[in-house]
């Protein structure tokens, strides 16, 4: 299992140079429950299909993801009923990272967040975030995928 290191952002405003950059449509579905230690999740992208695993909570977690023909997908896709999101992610390049931005549709429209993977946790802690990312939401467990699928916008935003 690899490590993801990663630092995750509220953007108060959906940037209006945003559509300038790479985009791509991304469904996700989560086969586990949000109290479930690990996450399972099958992400739709592109007319591929991706099966994630990831294990802990906050800035680093383990990752494994392996692609999935079509008919598996599809009846995995099936288990997700219910815990579902669908975005817009737009790639941002800053300098030496690259930070991705999802557009929240559906039911988690007008949510954007930010996230920005790193190497190492100095390289996370090193970084400088632009003034336009926001609040860090690093840590905070209700803006993961798996709980906003689950249970919808957090009270604050909603």
């Amino acid at each position: 299992m690899a490590l993801e290191i990663e630092r995750k952002f509220l953007i108060e405003a959906i940037p209006t140079w945003l559509s300038e950059h790479p985009s791509e449509e991304i469904e996700q579905g989560y086969v586990t429950e949000s109290g479930d230690s690990v996450q399972v999740r099958l992400r739709r992208r592109g007319g591929e299909s991706i099966l994630g695993v990831k294990r802990g909570t906050g800035l680093s977690r383990g990752e494994t993801e392996v692609g999935l023909d079509p008919a598996t997908a599809g009846k995995l896709w099936e288990l997700t009923t219910g815990r579902r999101v669908q975005k817009t992610r737009h790639r941002v390049q800053a300098g030496p990272v690259t930070i991705e931005v999802d557009v929240y549709a559906d039911e988690l429209d007008g949510l954007v967040v930010a996230e920005v993977e790193f190497d190492s946790e100095a390289a996370a802690s090193a970084f400088d975030p632009p003034g336009w990312l926001g609040r860090e939401l690093t840590g905070e467990r209700r803006f993961d995928n798996d709980l906003l699928a689950e249970r919808g916008m957090p009270e604050e935003l909603g």
